[in-house]
């Protein structure tokens, strides 16, 4: 069975869908596990290249089977490109504003904070792991942060970890350049704040999730990434899977998703 049903099915609703700051996409939804908690918390961020054409609503579906597992989730959805604000650096200071927001939701529901995993697919494994790397941005920059939410560890399913790479074999039919708003040449220091791969090393456990037979991201960028990582000393693995595409990892029916539960754990 194709996994592209995760793309065109309804997904179980969440527990509530929260506001985390005063822009029309600057909102997620939260499920909580049963029991009093606290609980631990999976961040996710949906994927779709960066474009508003693609939202958070299929996210759904692997959200509500983490949140039977015991795991709070918190799914974000964030301005894209063709959103006003969207692109750099609006995308990223939504998912940071997101990510950062747990403290306040923590206040009022049962979410252990000291357990805290970012988990993003495609463009969102993008999001993910510079989320992860922010503290890494040098300070007084535009998007440096003054006191992230600390992330226990991080996890790519087949993400877009090397922008200039990504710019160079034009994935997503060459949104890299309209996400950043030009080539490496003409932006360089945007590529330098937002690719992960300019940001190693991460210093916190990371796991990269990819399909052999990906042809939307290809599994060499995440390979690279981790060896880069394991040559600077960074608690990184690569995860690839034989014969999955690109959402085999996004979907909790498929005989890969098990691999996916079990880097999530390995990071708590």
């Amino acid at each position: 069975m194709s996994s592209m049903w995760v793309l065109d099915t309804a997904a179980p609703s969440a527990d509530a869908r929260i506001s985390y700051g005063s822009l029309p996409y600057q909102f997620g939804d939260l499920r909580l596990p049963a029991g009093p908690g606290p609980h631990p918390v999976v961040l996710v961020i949906h994927g779709g290249f960066w474009r508003a054409k693609y939202d958070l609503e299929h996210a759904g579906h692997l959200c509500a089977d983490l949140t039977g597992r015991g795991f709070a989730t918190w799914s974000l959805e964030y301005r894209r490109v063709g959103h006003d604000g969207g692109g750099f650096p609006g995308t990223l200071e939504d998912v940071a504003l997101g990510a950062d927001f747990l403290r306040t939701l923590a206040r009022s529901h049962p979410l252990d904070l000291s357990r805290v995993v970012a988990l993003g697919h495609s463009a969102g494994g993008h999001l993910a792991m510079w989320l992860a790397a922010r503290h890494r941005l040098p300070p007084g920059g535009p998007l440096h942060p003054e006191d992230p939410l600390r992330l226990r560890g991080v996890i790519s399913l087949a993400g877009v970890v090397d922008l200039e790479r990504a710019f160079a074999h034009r994935l997503g039919d060459g949104i890299v350049e309209t996400f950043l708003g030009g080539p490496p040449a003409s932006v360089p220091e945007r590529y330098r704040t937002a690719s992960p791969t300019a940001l190693q090393p991460l210093g916190l456990p990371q796991v990269l999730v990819h399909g052999t037979e990906d042809d939307t991201v290809p599994v060499s960028m995440s390979e690279a990434f981790c060896a880069r990582g394991v040559e600077w000393g960074d608690p990184v693995r690569c995860v690839t899977l034989p014969g999955a595409g690109h959402f085999e990892v996004i979907d909790p029916r498929s005989r890969e998703w098990p691999l996916v539960v079990e880097a999530v754990r390995s990071c708590m």
